[in-house]
């Protein structure tokens, strides 16, 4: 064996052995009407029926969903409406005026598949209250849920977060 096909059989060893992750990314567009969220798998394995739930609970600004034109939202509401992989939702989530946390159920989400959807996001601790700077998603927690197991990131800077899972035995 040649020392260029050693090194090739070396190289190709690890990428077989190195472990495959079913990696999640969440990201936020603030948007006007309407704010839009991506959720995608950029793991290297599908991930199998889950729930991701978005909760501005801890959020540095008080955020929350305004869907509906009286309640607690301010001016422009915008209600939930799925843009991208519909068919990959088990049920469209049930969101309330003022609620700070949305549950996804999905289907399954294969590798390089996205969700996405828009709804109108206010702040309740600024002065903008309809535009949501990147910042006031700090503290936003974004979760996945496969089977029994909880996978969680929050949200530290910019306004997306990657939730990291060991393995691909989702």
């Amino acid at each position: 064996m040649t020392k260029r096909a050693a090194v090739i059989a070396i190289i190709g060893g690890l990428v077989l052995s190195s472990p495959s992750y079913a990696d999640l990314k969440l990201q936020f567009f603030e948007g006007a009407p309407k704010d839009r969220f991506v959720v995608t798998n950029i793991g290297s394995c599908d991930i199998e029926a889950a729930q991701v739930e978005i909760d501005f609970a801890a959020s540095k600004a008080g955020l929350i969903f305004d869907v509906t034109g009286s309640g607690a939202g301010v001016e422009v509401f915008q209600p939930f409406e799925v843009t991208q992989g519909a068919l990959l939702l088990a049920d469209r989530p049930s969101i309330s005026d003022g609620d700070q946390r949305v549950t996804l159920n999905m289907t399954g989400l294969a590798t390089t598949q996205s969700i996405a959807f828009t709804i109108d996001v206010d702040d309740t601790a600024g002065t903008r209250e309809i535009t949501i700077a990147d910042s006031e998603m700090n503290g936003t927690t974004v979760s996945l849920r496969v089977a029994d197991k909880i996978f969680s990131a929050v949200i530290e800077t910019g306004a997306q977060v990657t939730l990291e899972t060991p393995d691909c035995a989702l």
